[in-house]
C-alpha cells in the first residue's frame, strides 16, 4: 500500500486537514460538535445534520486514492451510484481549500486540496443492524427492503460474463481467500480453514452448473457490492447506503449473491429469519427462484471472504484491538462451516 502525506506543507497536510475538519467552527452553522469515525479508507466527520467524508490518501491493489484528482473522481463516483439507492441522502461533493493566506475553508474560496463526499446524516437507530440488535425487527420493514432491492436489480444495469469466467472467478477468490486465511501472522486453524476452502471448491466443482445458469439467464449485474445491515436503513422509503464505488468489479455481482451476503451478515447478529423474507419477497418480485443449495453456498463464500476482510486488520501498523477482530474472523468461518454442512 502506497500513500502521501495529502499534499502541501504543514498547515496544508494530511494531519492539518483531519485537524481542522475536527473543529466545529469548520462547518456552515457551526455545529456543536463533530463526531469523527475512521474506517480503512476515508474519516467520516459526523455534525448535526451531515455527514462529511474524506478519503485516505491511498493507492492498493484495488483502489487508488493516492492523488487529489482520483480523490476528485472517486467522490464524484460515490455520490452518483449511491444516488441508485439513497437518491436524498448523496447531497453532492466540496472542496477542502487553502486560500492566499494559508487558511483553510470547506467549499470556501481558494484552490483545492482535498475534496469530501457531502451526507444527510440519518439516524443510526434507523439502520437495519441497530433493529436487529435491539431486538425490533419487523417483517414488514424487511419485506419493503427486500422489495426495494429486487427493484433495483430489475432495473440496475446488466452485465454479460461468460458462464465458465462467472464460476471461475469464484475458484480463484476462494483460493486466495485460503492463503490469506492461512497466514501464519493471523494464527487462525490452518486445517478448518483448509477444509472450508476445499468444501467451496467441491461445490464449484460437482454444481458449478447452478452458477454458470446464474451467468447464463442474464442475471448478473452491476449492483451495491457491499450489502451489509449496517448500511440499510429501515422506513416506509428504505435507504441503502454505502456502495462500493472504487471498483467496479466488485460490484459485479448476481443479486442472489448480494442478497445471500446481506441475510449472511443477519445470520451472524442473530436474525435467521431474515433470509426468508428477504428471498421469500425476492422471489415474488422478480420470479427469480434461488436454489437453496445456491443460497448456501454463495452465504459460505462470504463468510469466508469476510473473515479475511476481518483478519486483515491485523496487518494495520497501528491495529487497536486485535482480539476483537480474530473474533469476528473465527464467528465468520464459523459461519461458513454450518453453510458448507447445508449444501455438502
Amino acid at each position: 500500500m502506497a500513500n502521501e502525506s495529502g499534499g502541501g506543507d504543514q498547515k496544508t497536510g494530511l494531519a492539518a486537514k483531519i485537524a481542522f475538519l475536527q473543529r466545529p467552527d469548520s462547518y456552515p452553522g457551526q455545529p456543536t460538535a463533530v463526531e469523527v469515525k475512521e474506517t480503512h479508507m476515508s474519516w467520516v466527520f459526523l455534525t448535526g445534520a451531515h455527514a462529511y467524508k474524506l478519503k485516505k490518501p491511498v493507492r492498493q491493489i484495488f483502489l487508488d486514492f493516492s492523488t487529489i484528482e482520483a480523490r476528485r473522481l472517486n467522490c464524484e463516483r460515490e455520490v452518483a451510484l449511491n444516488r441508485r439507492l439513497a437518491p436524498d441522502v448523496y447531497l453532492g461533493i466540496l472542496p477542502l481549500t487553502v486560500d492566499m493566506e494559508g487558511r483553510l475553508h470547506l467549499g470556501g474560496p481558494g484552490r483545492p486540496i482535498d475534496w469530501l463526499v457531502q451526507m444527510r446524516r440519518l439516524p443510526a437507530e434507523q439502520t437495519l443492524e441497530h433493529a436487529i440488535m435491539t431486538n425490533q425487527v419487523q417483517e414488514a420493514d424487511v419485506r419493503r427492503v427486500a422489495d426495494r432491492l429486487a427493484g433495483f436489480y430489475r432495473s440496475a444495469a446488466h452485465v454479460h460474463i461468460g458462464p465458465r469466467e462467472y464460476r471461475r472467478r469464484f475458484e480463484e477468490d476462494v483460493r486466495i481467500n485460503r492463503r490469506e486465511l492461512t497466514r501464519p501472522l493471523f494464527r487462525l486453524p490452518v486445517e478448518a480453514v483448509a477444509e472450508l476452502a476445499t468444501a467451496q471448491l467441491t461445490f464449484l466443482a460437482t454444481h458449478g452448473d447452478l452458477l454458470e445458469g446464474r451467468a447464463l439467464a442474464g442475471k448478473i449485474v452491476e449492483g451495491h457490492g457491499d450489502l451489509r445491515p449496517e448500511h440499510v436503513y429501515l422506513g416506509p422509503q428504505p435507504v441503502v447506503m454505502d456502495c462500493i464505488e472504487f471498483n467496479r468489479e466488485f460490484r459485479i455481482q448476481d443479486p442472489a449473491d448480494e442478497l445471500a451476503y446481506l441475510a449472511m451478515e443477519c445470520d451472524r447478529l442473530g436474525a435467521p429469519l431474515i433470509n426468508d423474507w428477504i428471498f421469500g419477497t425476492y422471489g415474488d418480485r422478480t420470479n427469480d427462484r434461488v436454489p437453496q443449495s445456491l443460497i448456501d453456498f454463495y452465504k459460505c463464500y462470504r463468510a469466508y471472504l469476510r473473515a479475511k476482510i476481518a483478519i486483515w486488520h491485523l496487518d494495520e501498523p497501528e491495529v487497536r484491538d486485535t482480539l476483537k477482530w480474530t473474533q469476528r474472523a473465527d464467528d465468520y468461518l464459523r459461519l461458513a462451516r454450518e453453510y458448507s454442512k447445508r449444501y455438502a
